[in-house]
């Protein structure tokens, strides 16, 4: 195995979060204040600002294995040492074992990314994106509530079904197994599915509503 090729692996602290699951370019902010992650913060504000993120399963009481790093982009120091933040998805890692447990998780990890795609995958992103177009169309109806989606809707693929996954809500077992993925083709074509299925409910809430109004 030439060096190139062999897997890049480092030691990153760890964050378990409780049903939260990051994913590569998305967003989390978060309000730090149990002691030990204030250590950890302030460790890491004075190094490269990266962290690994891990959704902790609170029925099961486990700690997923796949996980993505955060990069602390803007912070604010508040009383008491807590601090608040706003940190950025960067790449996704496999947890091989921990380092250390306080006083906090340190884990040696080795980055991962999605394989490169064996077809056009335009065809799946279009769909995704008109299944989106439909939810959020059905949604406003409903609700009676101006929803749209937001102008700056990615439009690589790989970067659509990162922001799908991050905003399927209540789901946190089904963004962790996206999340795992290494397939942008099999992501896109799971989003599809609990897209597709979204719909299906919301358009027959929406004519039980328009026949409920047409009696009245």
């Amino acid at each position: 195995m030439t060096s190139s090729s062999k897997i890049a692996v480092c030691e990153l602290p760890l964050f378990p979060l409780p049903e939260v699951v990051l994913f590569p370019t998305r967003p989390l902010p978060l309000h730090i204040f149990e002691f030990r992650y204030r250590i950890m913060m302030n460790t890491i504000l004075e190094s490269d600002r990266r962290f690994g993120v891990l959704m902790v399963d609170p029925m099961k009481g486990t700690i997923a294995n796949v996980g993505c790093c955060a990069e602390i982009v803007h912070y604010e120091r508040l009383p008491d040492d807590r601090i608040k933040m706003w940190t950025l998805g960067q790449q996704r890692f496999r947890l091989l074992k921990y380092v250390r447990e306080k006083p906090y998780r340190v884990g040696l990890v080795e980055w991962i990314s999605d394989n490169s795609p064996t077809k056009n995958l335009r065809p799946l992103a279009t769909d995704v994106e008109q299944l989106l177009t439909d939810v959020v169309r059905l949604s406003a109806k409903l609700t009676e509530q101006n929803i749209e989606l937001p102008e700056d809707l990615p439009n690589l693929p790989t970067e659509l079904s990162y922001w799908v996954a991050s905003n399927l809500y209540g789901v946190a077992t089904e963004q962790q197994t996206l999340l795992e993925m290494q397939d942008t083709a099999a992501r896109l074509e799971r989003e599809a599915e609990i897209l597709t299925s979204t719909r299906n409910h919301l358009a027959a809430r929406t004519v039980l509503k328009d026949t409920f109004n047409q009696k009245l």
